[in-house]
Formats: structure tokens, C-alpha cells, sequence
């Protein structure tokens, strides 16, 4: 926190905006040159007191070699070099100025910088091997705000699933005894002057976790600056987009493999206890030890795992109500009346042209699709439906419950409204500083009016790309037209007759195309969009792209769907009068109905694209893995290395690959969720799909996590972010989306009609849902046909048609009322956060009040605060100072 002897002037008053200065925007962060000069080995990476003990649970370091907490690497080709001319020579000149720039301020900000280099042929590979000391990460903690332990709590995690089989006494095969339990504890924001009082600060070596260590050291590569910070020179991520870094990770603590001696033997790393316990494929059907994930990988990280286990955990009731239900149509299909009276219609029913040059068919042609129709449409459906808009409604319900506890348990319950610090590309960009409301520190601050204006501006943007979606649909819709023409034109009778459903299934396929090309735009898209609209925090950041980028894919994804489920064949007209779009005829149902070919649809971009995602997730990384192992390791060989000397930590995980982060797994569990709540009325089997796609990916994500991507920086966060709302919005748009498939895309109503009002047992059902051709066209052909319809002769609606639209508008209004009255009724009783919870975080907040207090009113003598502030010196050693001449206690805020 800056003083006013450190800053050389007066703080602003609260609510007053102050413009920073260009000596502001170079300050450096630490200055530690005149404790260099007494002797201190800043700067270098010299044994020192601290650096002589390996951390207890991984981390790289040994009593010779000192711990490295985060790696740079950049590559230099000489053919590159001999090749440009002057404007590139130039323009490497400007980089190695930056990259020298930014390590000499590093070192200035008092971390260790040690220098390796692997020389090839043509090139080398440097590595830059970071590290801060006790005195530094002392610093930052208390900047950062990071919660460190004040007691040990009983570790009291558990599953709710292993609390029932326990309490039912049945064995659990799904539990394994993972070594290494991290323990819980009550915390609080670390402070320098209150080192005593956290637990284990007599231990400078492990005080600090390898996540915590590795927290600090990013925070100060992306504040530290290469040039003038105003015009954006300032960062590691604004250097790796430059090229000046070509990669920036902290390291792996050793392979993943286990020792021989199992990983139950002494000296196991975090990384080998997560690979046998975690991420091997043996472990499907295993609880996740999310609380070694958290430690290892970062709240974030762990957030995404938990949501994963806890949403396919939800998913086997699902899986088991939608098989049951698809049974139940199995055995219906052979006894349903209706049916077998198509079947046996023979040339009973001759049924009218589909399109314009399509030929007249036999209603008993359409068997086969009318069983499968009949698989997924029976009264079954409706229950599925109302069991589905409710078990999202408890899913989200519990989630909340669970992310409450995890959130707590992992000391990140306030991390948003107070810990969490403004994102350092913000800070570069931001033209004036005010307080912060919540903690009363000055931050740099973006007016909200510039910013509504800019998300405004944006928002036009997303309404452009989302109208080209539109277009790529409306194409969609006339390829299928024009494809079921001109295969209905075939010479062979097969492919005729099923022209209607080869045109959709290859729509389908075309529609997949679109989505997965327009996808990759948006998102590259999307992300500049959301750094130009300068949000604060990262979580803000990372919410308005998720926001954006949600409501394109969601139109992308499912535009195709909702059209065949709610427009399709609403707006065909009837013989003799038959509506068009831009000259082609408007699509109908195919035989067999809406329905089926919902469920085909859904099955060939839900289904399909699983299958693509997982084949890239399996192939696409061992593939760039081998590309990345054998062109360093070419190198080495044309210069005539020896590789039995082995390979240094940083270049074994240089090999691997950059970890790109979670946002494209959210949403493909996001868009599956979609799939599974809001169109399953049209697929029961959907949630089994899902099932059995989150059982491979939990651990194909745990695989990549643990030994295919490089380690990446220990994220904090709270719980999922806006995912969480996104998910609540869909659950919504479930309970009205099945409301209407059900009553306008489902023959459920019209049976039910039916039944009531004519025969019970449905006989004569075909015949009532056909209408006759009107004369005249049957005159101009020379003969009738029918058509799906409750029309008049002269094609009129029929009062038929009326009374089953209030009836289906009815459905609709009292199938939503009593699923939302219901889904209320349970999340009033249902807390967001446990009553255990709530005590813990009382009790956390009274020890923290204990352990922080400042005189003996609280807590001693008015002498205690020297005492503290004398111990805290001799744990840290001698303070390196600051621009302004104060100490590192009042270290900036980042």
C-alpha cells in the first residue's frame, strides 16, 4: 500500500479522480540497488538462505541449486537474421532493446534472473530462469492480498454421494485413498507486520505454496514495463504478442511418471500423485481429488474440474430417467394404433408433392420414420420433460451449495469484491486514478460513461455477426430445398423416396460446417471487442467474452434446431396456394414429422461435434507435442549435443505445449447443457450422450492438465464466473422450449384430442389429421392427395384447428407455471449457501479480526506492534527500498 512518504504526495481525497503522471507510469516497483550493494545477491541466482531446502510438496530446487519459480524463453535464428534486410534487422533490434529492458527491470524489482542458453546449428534456445526471494514475496503477498493459513481446521471434505452409500451402508467404489490430503485451514489477506501469527512463518522455504510463488512472480511480469508504459510497452503478455518471448510458464515439478517405487514413496511430486490418481483413464469411475487439483493447478483450474465432476455426477439420473423413457417408446411402437394403421394403409393414402417437382407418394411409404418418430414422441416425453426442467433447476440449486463450500474451503469467498486487483493492461491504459470503494486504495479507473459507450459500440458488432449467422441458416434452408428437388429428380427410386430426409441429413452436415468456421472467427473477434472496451478485473474481462462470444455460438449452434423445431412447416400454405421464400417453396416436414428430424439434427451436431472436439483433443496435441519435441530437439542434434546428458527441467517442459486456458471447455459443456435441457423433449437419449462423452472428457482434461501442456499460472477465482448465470438463463429457456415442443411439434396433444373427443382408442387417428386437397388443385392434376393439416376442402382452417391451438396455448401456459412454481418452491428451499459454511466463515472472520489486531486492546500491550513489526524485519533480513525512500512494506500496488 502506498504512503504519502513513499508516493512524495498527498493521497487524493475519496470520490476525487486524479490524472497520473508519466513518472508515475515508469515507476519501478522495487528498488533494491542499495541493498545490492551491501552484499544482497538480487539479481542473480547465487545460493542464498533461503534457497537452501526443497519445497516439502514439489517445486524445483535441491541445497545446490536454488529453487525456479518461472521460466522465459525466447529463440534466436540465425538463417533469420543473415536473410532480413534493413526494416527486419530493425525490427529484432527493437525487441532484443525491449527484452533487455524488461530484465533489467525485473531485476530491479528484485528478482532473481539467471540466464541459459542451448545453441544449435543455426540458433539458439535461451531461457530465462526467474526467482524471488523471501523478502519479495513477502511483499507482494500483502499487495496481492493473498489469504495464507492462521489455523489448521479438521479436514472435514466430502461428497455428498459417499455420505449416502455410507449412510446407507453400502460399499463405495468410486472412493481411493489419494496421499498428500492437502489440509484445510482459516485464513486471512497476509500482512508482513503480522508474520507471526500464520502459520508456519518460522519455514521461509515452504511458507509460501508453488502456486502462490508462481501467483506473485506473473503479477510482477505483467506490471513491469519494457518502455513507456502510455503506450502500452508494458507486460509479458504484450511481449509474447510482440514475439519478444516465445513462451512463459512456470515450471512442472518433474515428471509425471511415477517412481518405481510407486506413488506411495517418499519424495513424490504433486504432479506424479495427480497423474495416478487423476488423470489416468483406470481412474473414470474415481472421485477427482480436487483439492490436490487446487493446489497444484489454481482455484480457477479446480473450478472448472469440480462444475465438470458435479454436472456429469447429475447427469446419471438424467441418462437413466431419458433411457427408460426411450424403452418405453420401443415397446409402444408395436402396440400403437395409429402407427399400424400407416404401416398398413397400403395405397390407402396418397399423399401430395412435398416440392415443387417432387412426385406424389404413399403415406405407407413413411413406416419405417413414423416407429422411429414414435421412439421419442409418447405421453413418456412429457414427464421426461417437466423431470428434466426441474432436475436443472436442483442441478444449478446444489451447484451453488457446492461452489459456496469449494469457495470457502479454498479461501476465495471475497476474491472478486476485495482481493481480486485491476487487470495490468488496464492499469497501462487508464488515464486517471481514483479510490477504490471497497478497500480505499488509489487504482486507476476508465470513466463508466467512455465504457458504456464503447460496450455499446461492440454490441453492433455482435448484432452484425449474429445476422450473418442468420444468413448462413437462411442458406441452409435453401440448400435443403433445392437438394430434396433435385434428388427427388433422381432416376433411382430409392434415393427419390428419400430425398426429403437426404436433404436434411446433408443440411445437417452443411450447418456443422458453417458453425465450426464461423466459430473460429468470432472468437478472435470477440476477444478484441472486449479489450478495447478496457473492464477493470480480469473476471470482468473474462465475463463480457464469454457473454459475447455465448449469444453468437448459441445462435450458431442452435439456429438450425429452433428452426426446424418451431418454424419448419408452420408457414408451407396447402395445395394450390403454397407460400415461398425468394421463389423456392417453403420447407414441410419431412415424412414421419418435425420431431424425428429434430432429434436426427440434434444428434448429428451434438454427437458429431463431441466426436470432432475429442478426436482433436486426442490427436491434434500429440501431433504439435511431436512437431515441438523434434524441432528443439533437431537443433541440438545439428549442433552435436549429447542428449544421455539430460535435460534440464525448463527444456523438457519448453517441449511441451502452451495450456489455452478453459473458456473452450466451459462452453462446450455450456452448449451441451443446452442440448440435454432445452430440446430434450425431441431426444431423451440426450443426456446419456453427454454421460458418456464428460465420462472420456474429465479425464482427457485431467491428461492434457498433467502431461501434455506446459504448467499454467495459478489462477485465482470465486467460482465459475458468469457461466453460472448463463446456465440459470438456459435452464429458463428449457422449461419454454420443451412447453412448445410439446404442444406444437409433438403429436401428444392431438392424440390427446383425439382420444377425448372421438374414439379412446385412437383408431381412425390418421385419417383425422389429413386434410383433403382442395378441388381446383386436385382438378389441374387430375387426381387428389392429402396432406398433414386440419383444413377445410377449400383449404380453410378448420374449427379442428382452433380448438387444438387454445388447447396447445394452454398446455403451454400451464406446463411453464407449474415448472417455474415448482423450480421457485425448491430454490426457497433449497439455501445458496450450507449453515456449516456460514459458521466457518464467522469463525475465519473473528480469528482473522484476532490475529490482525493492531494494539493490546485487542490482543496485548501497546508494545505488541513493535514486537511484530521487529520480528517481521528479522524474518524478512534487510528491506530493499522504494522510489520514494520508503520500505518494501509500503510496496505499490499492482
Amino acid at each position: 500500500m502506498t504512503s504519502e512518504a513513499s508516493s512524495g504526495s498527498r493521497r487524493p481525497r475519496s470520490g476525487m479522480l486524479r490524472r497520473r503522471s508519466p513518472e508515475e507510469d515508469s515507476t519501478v516497483l522495487i528498488d533494491v540497488a542499495p541493498e545490492a550493494e551491501k552484499g544482497h545477491t538480487y539479481g542473480s541466482t547465487a545460493p542464498t538462505s533461503e534457497s537452501g531446502h526443497r519445497e516439502a510438496a514439489g517445486g524445483v530446487g535441491s541445497p545446490s541449486k536454488p529453487r525456479v519459480d518461472f521460466v522465459l524463453v525466447w529463440e534466436e535464428d540465425l538463417r533469420l537474421g543473415r536473410q532480413q534486410g534493413g526494416a527486419g534487422r530493425d525490427e529484432t533490434d527493437t525487441r532484443g532493446a525491449w527484452r533487455e529492458t524488461f530484465l533489467d527491470n525485473l531485476r530491479a524489482a528484485g528478482l532473481h534472473v539467471d540466464q541459459r542458453a542451448v545453441q544449435g546449428e543455426n540458433g539458439a534456445v535461451h531461457y530465462v530462469l526467474l526467482r524471488a526471494p523471501w523478502a519479495v514475496l513477502c511483499y507482494y503477498a500483502e499487495d496481492l492480498r493473498l489469504k495464507l493459513p492462521l489455523q489448521e481446521l479438521p479436514n472435514q471434505a466430502s461428497n455428498w454421494s459417499a455420505g449416502l452409500l455410507a449412510w446407507l451402508g453400502l460399499p463405495n467404489i468410486l472412493l481411493e485413498d489419494v496421499p498428500d490430503v492437502p489440509p484445510e485451514y482459516y485464513s486471512c489477506p497476509f500482512k508482513v507486520s503480522k508474520l507471526s501469527r500464520f502459520l508456519g512463518s518460522d519455514d521461509q522455504e515452504n511458507f509460501f505454496t508453488s502456486t502462490e510463488r508462481h501467483q506473485i512472480l506473473f503479477a510482477i511480469l505483467a506490471k513491469t514495463p519494457y518502455g513507456h508504459e502510455k503506450k502500452g510497452l508494458c507486460g509479458i503478455d504484450q511481449l509474447l504478442a510482440e514475439g519478444v518471448f516465445s513462451a512463459a510458464f512456470p515450471l512442472h515439478d518433474g515428471p509425471f511418471r511415477t517412481p518405481p517405487e510407486g506413488p506411495q514413496a517418499p519424495g513424490r511430486t504433486q504432479r506424479q500423485v495427480l497423474f495416478r490418481y487423476w488423470a489416468r483413464w483406470s481412474q473414470w469411475n474415481k472421485y477427482q481429488p480436487l483439492d490436490h487439483v487446487r493446489r497444484y493447478f489454481g482455484e480457477k483450474v479446480a473450478f472448472y474440474f469440480a462444475w465438470l465432476g458435479f454436472y456429469t455426477g447429475w447427469l446419471l439420473p438424467a441418462a437413466a430417467v431419458g433411457t427408460l423413457v426411450f424403452l418405453a417408446g420401443c415397446f409402444l411402437v408395436f402396440s400403437d394404433i395409429p402407427t399400424q394403421e400407416l404401416c398398413s394403409s397400403t395405397d390407402h393414402f396418397e399423399m401430395c408433392p412435398l416440392c415443387l417437382d417432387c412426385p406424389f407418394w404413399l403415406l405407407s411409404s413413411a413406416c419405417t420414420l413414423a416407429q422411429a418418430g414414435r421412439l421419442f414422441d409418447h405421453g413418456g416425453t412429457v414427464f421426461f420433460s417437466a423431470f428434466m426442467a426441474l432436475w436443472a433447476v436442483l442441478l444449478l440449486e446444489y451447484w451453488k451449495r457446492q461452489s459456496a463450500t469449494l469457495a470457502y474451503r479454498w479461501g476465495c469467498s471475497d476474491y472478486e469484491d476485495i482481493e481480486e486487483r485491476p487487470r495490468p493492461q488496464f492499469a497501462a491504459s487508464a488515464p486517471t486514478t481514483a479510490p477504490n470503494p471497497v478497500t480505499g486504495e488509489d487504482e486507476p479507473y476508465f470513466p463508466e460513461r467512455s465504457r458504456v459507450r464503447r460496450v455499446l459500440a461492440g454490441s453492433t458488432v455482435v448484432v452484425m455477426m449474429v445476422a450473418v449467422v442468420v444468413v448462413c441458416l437462411v442458406s441452409v434452408i435453401l440448400y435443403r430445398a433445392i437438394m430434396a428437388i433435385l434428388v427427388s429428380r433422381s432416376n433411382n427410386t430409392l434415393l427419390a423416396a428419400w430425398a426429403s430426409r437426404i436433404a436434411s441429413f446433408t443440411g445437417s452436415v452443411v450447418n456443422l460446417v458453417f458453425i465450426l468456421v464461423l466459430s473460429k472467427i468470432y472468437v478472435a473477434l470477440a476477444h478484441i471487442l472486449t479489450r478495447w472496451e478496457m473492464h477493470r478485473t480480469q473476471t470482468k474481462f473474462e465475463d463480457a467474452f464469454t457473454l459475447k462470444v455465448f449469444i453468437f455460438q448459441f445462435v450458431n449452434f442452435y439456429s438450425s434446431p429452433i428452426y426446424i423445431a418451431f418454424f419448419k412447416g408452420r408457414f408451407v400454405g396447402h395445395p394450390g396456394n403454397y407460400h415461398t421464400l425468394f421463389g423456392v417453396r417453403n420447407e414441410e416436414c419431412a415424412a414421419g414429422g418435425c420431431l424425428i428430424e429434430l432429434a436426427q439434427e440434434l444428434l448429428v451436431i451434438m454427437v458429431g461435434k463431441q466426436i470432432i472436439n475429442n478426436v482433436q483433443e486426442i490427436l491434434v496435441p500429440k501431433l504439435q507435442g511431436w512437431w515441438q519435441k523434434f524441432r528443439l530437439r533437431s537443433k541440438k542434434r545439428k549442433a552435436g549435443a549429447s542428449e544421455a546428458v539430460g535435460q534440464a527441467p525448463w527444456e523438457a517442459d519448453y517441449e511441451l505445449l502452451p495450456c489455452e486456458g478453459l473458456f473452450d471447455e466451459y462452453l462446450e459443456m455450456v452448449l451441451q447443457f443446452g442440448f440435454v435441457t432445452i430440446f430434450v423433449a425431441a431426444c431423451p437419449l440426450a443426456p446419456l450422450f453427454a454421460l458418456l462423452n464428460n465420462w472420456v472428457e474429465i479425464r482427457l482434461d485431467a491428461r492434457k492438465f498433467v502431461c501434455e501442456h506446459r504448467r499454467p499460472v495459478a489462477e485465482r477465482a470465486q467460482d465459475i464466473g458468469i457461466w453460472s448465470h448463463i446456465l440459470a438463463g438456459i435452464a429458463h429457456l428449457a422449461v419454454v422450449s420443451n412447453a412448445f415442443l410439446l404442444a406444437f411439434s409433438s403429436d401428444f396433444l392431438p392424440r390427446a384430442y383425439y382420444r377425448w373427443t372421438r374414439a379412446p382408442d385412437l383408431r381412425g387417428f390418421v385419417n383425422f389429421t389429413l386434410a383433403r386437397a382442395p378441388p381446383a388443385f386436385a382438378s389441374a392434376h387430375n387426381r387428389t392427395c392429402r396432406y398433414q393439416a386440419f383444413r377445410e376442402d377449400d383449404g380453410q382452417y378448420s374449427p379442428t384447428y382452433w380448438n387444438l391451438l387454445a388447447i396447445r396455448l394452454a398446455f403451454v401456459i400451464v406446463f411453464e407455471h407449474v415448472v417455474f412454481s415448482i423450480g421457485r418452491i425448491l430454490d426457497l428451499l433449497v439455501p445458496d449457501i450450507p449453515e456449516s459454511v456460514e459458521v466457518k466463515v464467522k469463525r475465519e472472520y473473528y480469528l482473522a479480526k484476532q490475529a490482525l489486531a493492531e494494539n493490546e486492546a485487542l490482543s496485548g500491550t501497546n508494545g505488541a506492534k513493535d514486537n511484530y513489526s521487529q520480528s517481521s524485519e528479522r524474518s524478512l533480513g534487510p528491506q530493499p527500498t522504494l522510489p520514494g525512500g520508503g520500505q518494501a512494506s509500503q510496496v505499490p500496488s499492482l
